[in-house]
């Protein structure tokens, strides 16, 4: 079965977001733009949170979720967090994005991301941590967690933005490890990419960082998955082992158009 997949998207919740970004209108627009599988995103936020346990139901244990008597739109659980440290006397703000295998893993994550920062004040909170240190933390929580780059390249949030780092291992240090996959943002896509040959080794994904469900919006940048039956594992197994019979390819903007 095909996926067309937009998995970074934001709630009603996340500062500068439309107020219509609810789990109805999502599941709207998506039809309208023949996405298969969403984000759920923001699933740090206490209410937001609320919302997706009362109106999205499990499929079978797999990790994908849908609402009641809907069956052309999945969802998968997952937010963005910004890290905000001091690096060599430089302020740095990194985004991640984060990916979970059901609502038990999140409220653990939740719980751990609370000593780090206010969940309450924004979709995608600021915490006072390194990446390293996230990454650290989240995959002694549980393994299943996956922790992806946001918008890589973008100027003062992405891991190698300009106020970011030289190095995907700069900047994760030691769980550098733990990262599989980056996202190619709105400011590149993936030629530019494959320019830096250290990147090789990462799945590039690609997401329309959406603050409003409307499908001119919602996956102006997606992916496209072939996977057997809608499930988490079988999602992150594919992306861990960079398989290319299961990630076939992404759907880019214009670079131009996220700078």
């Amino acid at each position: 079965m095909q996926f067309f997949s937009d998995l970074h998207i934001h709630s009603k919740y996340s500062r500068a977001t439309s107020d219509k970004m609810d789990i109805e209108n999502l599941v709207r627009h998506a039809k309208l733009k023949g996405l298969k599988l969403l984000g759920s995103g923001d699933f740090s936020h206490p209410k937001w949170l609320s919302e997706l346990k009362s109106k999205l139901v499990e499929i079978e244990d797999s990790g994908f979720f849908r609402v009641k008597d809907e069956n052309d739109v999945f969802f998968i659980l997952s937010t963005e967090v910004s890290t905000v440290f001091n690096y060599k006397n430089t302020f740095k703000k990194i985004h991640h994005i984060l990916f979970a295998p059901n609502f038990e893993v999140v409220d653990r994550i939740n719980e751990f991301l609370a000593n780090y920062g206010n969940l309450e004040v924004d979709g995608r909170p600021v915490l006072s941590i390194t990446p390293a240190e996230l990454v650290e933390n989240l995959i002694s929580i549980d393994e299943r967690i996956l922790i992806v780059p946001a918008h890589l390249w973008t100027s003062w949030f992405g891991a190698l933005g300009e106020n970011g780092f030289d190095s995907l291992e700069e900047c994760y240090e030691d769980q550098v490890k733990h990262i599989h996959s980056v996202e190619t943002g709105l400011s590149s896509d993936p030629a530019m990419n494959w320019r830096l040959s250290k990147l090789d080794r990462y799945v590039l994904m690609s997401n329309s960082d959406s603050h409003s469900p409307f499908n001119w919006r919602l996956g102006r940048e997606a992916n496209l998955y072939e996977l057997e039956k809608p499930s988490y594992t079988e999602l992150l197994d594919a992306i861990k082992t960079k398989n290319k019979k299961k990630i076939l390819m992404t759907i880019e903007v214009d670079p131009a158009y996220g700078n």
